[in-house]
């Protein structure tokens, strides 16, 4: 005979596994279409992408993306709530964790532009470093995840740095698709974020020079140009972990980081989340970088947001960090 707690043990079990069952039926048929679109567009920008192939035709898919991308553009207030961290003014560094209705983050506002460079792999082509390494080696005290990242051999160590990247007014690598070039994230020698697209042709003929990039990468979208905001819909890429760059009229370096897929913490923010965060941050210029498991920020010898990666840092060919501020000469000295 069957006891009460039996009993109930079947039952949960049983609808435990009726749920799994009919759990990716009800996700991509049916009748709750925001929820198709989210979760598509969260699928698609994860590790896996191909997992919404087993469920839906590359035309569905492509209907889906389309449909919830190619919206308007929604301004609105996305935090919730600011709380005070970190004032570190012997280098022009604030910090601030923000909360919003998904998603935990923390924003670092850096006070001089010229503190940030870009740190390179010292193994570019055979591996990645993890950003504590980048951070360190530089002798930075803070850093972030930047550029995106090619894997030709399907090792996922973040050795090829995707795009363009820059150091010291120099091009470091390159690799561009010839049809549409690619997303230049940068700053020139006076500081200023440059976000442009840069075709093959321009690279050749010495466009870096030109703009006067001292630091940069790629990746991709924009979500402000000139105080314009870019993103339209929820920008069709799901909730996620995400990483994001801006700059202020007064030349103030905004980095974001928020965390994500961790449901009991923050499940992530969509591009225009991200974009809205930029905006109530006062940010004339934004652009998107690398986000999903590469997102970290590290500052004075400690991660400082809380990793998806089930495996800690993971490593990567690029990283935007923050250099000492440099004091003018006499000030500090006996």
């Amino acid at each position: 005979m069957i006891t009460k707690k039996q009993f109930l043990i079947r039952f949960i079990v049983g609808n435990m596994l009726l749920f799994i069952l009919l759990g990716p039926f009800i996700v991509f048929y049916g009748p709750f279409h925001s929820l198709t679109y989210v979760t598509v567009g969260t699928i698609l920008t994860s590790r896996h992408p191909q997992v919404a192939d087993f469920f839906l035709s590359d035309e569905k898919i492509a209907e889906i993306t389309q449909k919830y991308g190619n919206t308007s553009v929604t301004v609105e207030p996305v935090i919730q709530h600011i709380d005070h961290k970190i004032d570190d003014e012997e280098n022009g560094i604030r910090i601030e964790n923000i909360e919003g209705k998904y998603f935990k983050g923390i924003v670092m506002l850096v006070r001089d532009p010229l503190q940030i460079e870009v740190a390179v792999t010292k193994e570019i082509g055979i591996a990645g470093q993890r950003l504590s390494e980048l951070v360190t080696a530089e002798g930075a005290v803070a850093g972030m995840n930047a550029g995106g990242f090619y894997d030709p051999n399907s090792q996922g160590n973040g050795a090829y740095p995707d795009g363009i990247t820059v150091r010291d007014g120099q091009l470091i690598h390159e690799n561009l698709n010839a049809a549409k070039g690619a997303n230049l994230i940068g700053f020139n020698k006076e500081g200023k974020l440059i976000l442009r697209t840069v075709s093959a042709k321009e690279l050749s003929s010495g466009i870096i020079g030109d703009l006067g990039i001292r630091h940069a990468v790629s990746f991709e979208p924009n979500l402000i140009l000139n105080g314009e905001p870019q993103i339209k819909g929820d920008g069709g890429w799901g909730l996620a972990p995400r990483t994001g760059i801006g700059q202020k009229a007064d030349g103030t370096v905004i980095f974001v980081v928020i965390d994500g897929r961790q449901p009991d913490w923050s499940m992530g923010a969509t591009l225009r989340d991200l974009m809205n965060i930029f905006i109530e941050y006062g940010a004339e210029n934004a652009a998107n970088l690398d986000g999903g498991s590469s997102t970290e920020l590290f500052y004075q010898g400690q991660i400082v947001n809380k990793l998806w990666n089930i495996y800690g840092e993971r490593y990567m060919p690029t990283a935007f960090v923050v250099m000492p501020e440099k004091k003018p000469r006499g000030v500090g000295q006996n």
